[in-house]
């Protein structure tokens, strides 16, 4: 009787832990990225950087320069 609430046990903590590897993807990453979209396109929203205005493609890439730079600790440490 011991034996079989053993496995009986065993059993449940590996189906327990085999369903966690079940998880559906996440969707939410996906929704974001349009493809038909050029990503300098963007939105005319309260949220952009200062001084990038939407469908310009040169001030989009100094931004993102400018952004890349501020997150280098290489840059940061001079």
């Amino acid at each position: 009787m011991k034996l079989n609430f053993k496995i009986l046990a065993i059993g449940l903590v590996a189906g327990t832990l085999l369903s966690a590897c079940s998880e559906p993807p996440e969707l939410a990453a996906y929704a974001a990225k349009r493809p038909d979209v050029a990503p300098y396109m963007g939105a005319d929203n309260g949220f952009m950087t200062k001084g990038w205005k939407p469908g310009d493609q040169v001030s989009w890439t100094e931004a993102i320069n400018k952004r890349n730079q501020g997150q280098s600790e290489y840059s940061r440490a001079k």
